[in-house]
């Protein structure tokens, strides 16, 4: 069977030979089925236009696209069957991103976009697919645009026909009134600061039909597209801001899809008769991407002699063997009569059964005379959960002495009893270290579209009782293009303290403590955790805190709240603190503030709903409360997880600060990756690798970044990070 190829995740696109597959053309008997490609702007389309056709669900694609106007950078996910988001960067080419050169340089304008469609109906014999979407809601306007579009399959043709509104729908061939503007009075320049929900102009200016066809040739890797454009090019910015000139001589497009493999396509069309575009498409499934590892054997279940006692070179090699065979790490082992109890920290199976398939296959090998084995699952030496399985019934499983038998069948998993029993093993590691790569990046920003910086982090820490954690953490920076940076403090009018935006100065530091705390652990009740934390919190921002988190097993939901008294750090020294709250800035002639000290936390609700099968592996957090630059609002993160236990998500922030107050952006908002790092190497493991996304960076809606979550950190209560693989 042949590897999936899964370019994305490398961090450079090199496309080798090793990864194309064979492509043939279809016999007599079997011809291609179409495969439904990107637009231009990214998400399945035709070429300008869109289609209301949607991907398998957890389809990811990066594409690039070139032509003499616009360079397009876009990543398309279909997060659920019915919904289909997409991201774009877009450069104009004619345009400088200022007409002040010792800002910008040449940097080109760089547009950011977001759009998202909905599936309204599902395509059956007689009905098409129907489709409504919404194309860069919440940017500056340059390709904002509402359409409705159906598509309808007929053999190896696919045809859409749809309306849109506003940039789509600019050349007005349904209605719209050309003579009072370009965009028939709809305003596509951004309001304030951008970044906003301008429901108002939503479905208003100019309306026009387009439509369209994909067609599957009998050579399957190549389609052809042909589309009647509703655009007239008018109002794009080349023309309204460049003085550039983007005649129509024909809204007829052409254009042709190529399959490199099935995971890249190459596209090339003919747009407005006289404009040549290309680009390139590549991709996987997020849901189809299974884990290939390279792991320690099972061991096989052996009926062996009853013990009493093991020795204490047996015990100390069984505590070894359930850390190598069965992932369980900072061991403890009890021995009371009949029953076996393993208390650790399960690091390796993200599928837990697994580990306790193995644990007590180990177990019972050793001949120790039991009835009953008891796993607590423990995470900083504070218990989460408790397995137990009886060793009659076990030995059935093991044996296999009923059809279909199943490690399931002898598990039950509840809320953890006091310890009880003679110690056996302590084999619990005190002092931890590592060490691991570190990427900052920075897209679409004024000095260069891509700023990086590529450092190692160190991190240490100390387990002092079973309450008590030091920890540190050290960033030592390796290579950047930060030095790119013109300015410390962005001059965006605004009066805020500087929280977010003084990032510039921190990364200055070739070698910076990014962390240096003392943390208590503790677990008041079978469903209340907490923690008290003070020190050098991160990178920016010293202090004090708590946490407290209810969080019942088995449960859909959880609530927590934290408290945080923190000042912000000074760049310039090791572990100083600034002084003043007011400073100068000799870059921008003026005066600004900083946070001397502030009480921030919040509130927040855990909800992995299950409504209608719209939102299934859903997480919804619910955060209230106060920011670091003093400001009160909300914060709604909803994250989407995968069959394969990858995790996307999005956030917004949106508190008392007006657009004019927060500065650029209007409110903050993001997106994030979490991939499980089992798909990226070959070894099983519970830990994860994070991607994030920031539009812009601000100082409004900032909240302190925590070294420890208690909501992470109880995840196997009700898992969610650490969800098994779905088969």
């Amino acid at each position: 069977m042949k590897k999936p190829c899964y370019l994305f995740l490398l961090p450079s696109l090199v496309l080798t030979p090793l990864c194309f597959s064979t492509i043939s053309k279809a016999d007599e008997f079997s011809y291609p089925t179409l495969k439904h490609s990107q637009s231009d702007f990214g998400g399945i389309g035709l070429l300008q236009m869109p289609s209301a056709r949607m991907a398998q669900e957890g389809e990811f694609r990066f594409g690039f696209g070139y032509n003499d106007d616009y360079t397009h950078y876009n990543a398309s996910l279909q997060l659920f069957p019915w919904l289909q988001t997409n991201i774009r960067y877009t450069q104009v080419n004619a345009l400088l991103y200022s007409s002040d050169e010792s800002f910008s340089g040449d940097t080109k304008y760089t547009d950011k976009s977001i759009d998202a469609k909905l599936r309204l109906l599902q395509e059956s014999y007689w009905l098409p697919e129907v489709s409504v979407g919404f194309q860069d809601f919440g940017g500056t306007g340059l390709f904002d645009s509402e359409y409705l579009v159906a598509s309808k399959s007929v053999s190896s043709f696919d045809f859409t026909l749809g309306l849109a509104w506003g940039y789509l729908g600019n050349s007005a061939n349904l209605s719209g009134d050309k003579s009072a503007s370009n965009d028939c009075n709809r305003n596509t320049g951004y309001k304030g600061n951008g970044g906003s929900f301008d429901v108002s102009r939503m479905f208003t200016g100019c309306v026009s039909l387009f439509g369209g066809v994909e067609y599957q040739t009998p050579y399957k890797p190549l389609r052809l597209k042909l589309e009647y454009d509703g655009n007239d090019y008018r109002s794009d910015f080349p023309v309204t801001r460049g003085g550039e000139s983007m005649p129509v001589s024909t809204p007829w497009n052409i254009g042709a899809v190529y399959a490199l493999t099935d995971w890249a396509d190459i596209r090339i069309s003919y747009e407005r008769g006289n404009t040549l575009y290309a680009g390139l498409t590549m991709g996987t499934n997020l849901s189809n991407l299974r884990p290939i590892w390279i792991d320690t054997p099972a061991p096989t279940y052996q009926q062996t002699n009853n013990k009493d006692d093991l020795s204490d070179k047996e015990w100390h090699q069984l505590t070894k063997d359930l850390s190598e065979v069965a992932g369980y790490s900072d061991i403890t082992v009890y021995q009371n009569n009949q029953v076996i109890t393993v208390v650790g920290e399960q690091t390796k199976y993200r599928e837990r059964n697994e580990g306790n398939l193995r644990a007590a296959t180990l177990i019972a090998n050793t001949g120790l005379q039991s009835q009953e084995y008891r796993f607590i699952e423990a995470k900083k030496y504070q218990p989460l959960t408790e397995t137990l399985i009886n060793a009659e019934d076990f030995q059935k499983v093991a044996n296999h002495e009923y059809p279909n038998a199943s490690i399931k069948d002898v598990v039950s998993v509840g809320n953890p009893r006091p310890l009880v029993g003679k110690q056996r093993v302590d084999a619990r590691s005190r002092l931890k270290y590592g060490i691991a790569p570190s990427l900052q990046q920075s897209i679409g920003g004024s000095e260069d579209f891509y700023l990086y910086a590529i450092g190692i982090s160190g991190n240490i820490s100390y387990q002092a009782g079973d309450n008590w954690i030091l920890s540190s953490s050290l960033y030592l920076n390796l290579d950047d293009n930060y030095d790119k940076f013109k300015y410390t403090v962005p001059p965006d009018g605004t009066d805020l303290k500087r929280v977010r935006t003084l990032s510039r100065q921190y990364y200055d530091q070739v070698a910076r403590i990014s962390n240096l705390q003392l943390t208590y652990f503790d677990k008041f009740s079978s469903n209340l955790y907490t923690q008290f934390y003070g020190g050098y919190l991160e990178t920016m921002f010293a202090g004090a805190g708590s946490e407290l988190l209810y969080r019942p097993l088995n449960s859909r939901w959880a609530i927590g709240i934290d408290a945080n008294y923190v000042k912000q750090r000074d760049p310039d020294t090791v572990l100083g603190l600034y002084k003043d709250e007011r400073h100068y800035d000799s870059e921008t002639d003026r005066y600004y503030s900083i946070q001397d000290g502030t009480v921030t936390g919040h509130a927040t609700l855990y909800w992995q709903p299950q409504l209608w099968d719209k939102f299934d592996n859903t997480l919804l957090k619910l955060s209230a409360g106060r920011y670091l630059t003093d400001d009160i609002g909300m914060t709604i993160d909803v994250s989407k997880q995968f069959s394969s236990g990858v995790i996307a998500g999005a956030f917004a922030t949106k508190t008392n600060l007006s657009a004019e107050e927060y500065g650029e952006g209007s409110f903050t908002k993001g997106f994030y990756v979490s991939i499980p790092l089992d798909l990226m190497t070959i070894r099983p493991s519970q830990e994860r690798a994070t991607i994030s996304w920031l539009p812009i960076q601000r100082d409004g809606g900032q909240m302190l970044s925590r070294k420890y979550s208690l909501y992470d950190m109880t995840d196997a209560r009700s898992p969610w990070f650490t969800r098994e693989i779905a088969h």
